[in-house]
């Protein structure tokens, strides 16, 4: 357990150095305000994200494996996970509001009728009829491109 806990402070250490090389051009002024990066700068900085990406990965490799001697000794418990509750099943709507939404859409429908009616398109039970092609013969509609086919 030592072992696991030396190397997740090195690991920790390792992150610090790797974060301080990507500081210092900047913090200790070694980059010029407002110029593009020297070369001591960017050797400094990618240095640094390359020792903080293995800082961490080590720390959280470390603290996993601590954990898991943790657990294995029984010095920590693994909590179970709580159940997700049950979504209640939903309710039929009720026969009131299926009425108010016929009442309040069939005063539109009432007004497309007539729009329809206004424009010759006939309404003829469930179906709805398009006026005759210029040259007489009856078309056919695609919706997407908008075509007429013969």
């Amino acid at each position: 357990m030592v072992r696991r806990l030396a190397g997740a402070v090195v690991a920790a250490l390792g992150l610090m150095a790797g974060l301080w090389l990507m500081l210092a051009p900047f913090a200790l002024g070694t980059q010029p305000e407002g110029r593009d990066w020297t070369d001591p700068t960017t050797t400094e900085f990618f240095t640094g994200v390359g020792f903080a990406v293995v800082g961490l990965a080590g720390l959280l490799a470390f603290a996993a494996a601590l954990r898991a001697e943790l657990v294995a000794r029984g010095l920590m418990t693994v909590r179970a996970a709580a159940p997700e509750p049950q979504p209640e099943p939903a309710q039929a709507a009720a026969p009131a509001a299926d009425q108010d939404l016929a009442a309040l859409l069939a005063p539109l429908a009432a007004a497309l009728v007539e729009e329809m009616e206004q424009r010759g398109t006939g309404v003829q039970g469930d179906r709805t009829e398009a006026p005759p092609a210029p040259n007489g013969r009856a078309r056919d509609f695609d919706p997407f491109a908008g075509r007429e086919y013969r």
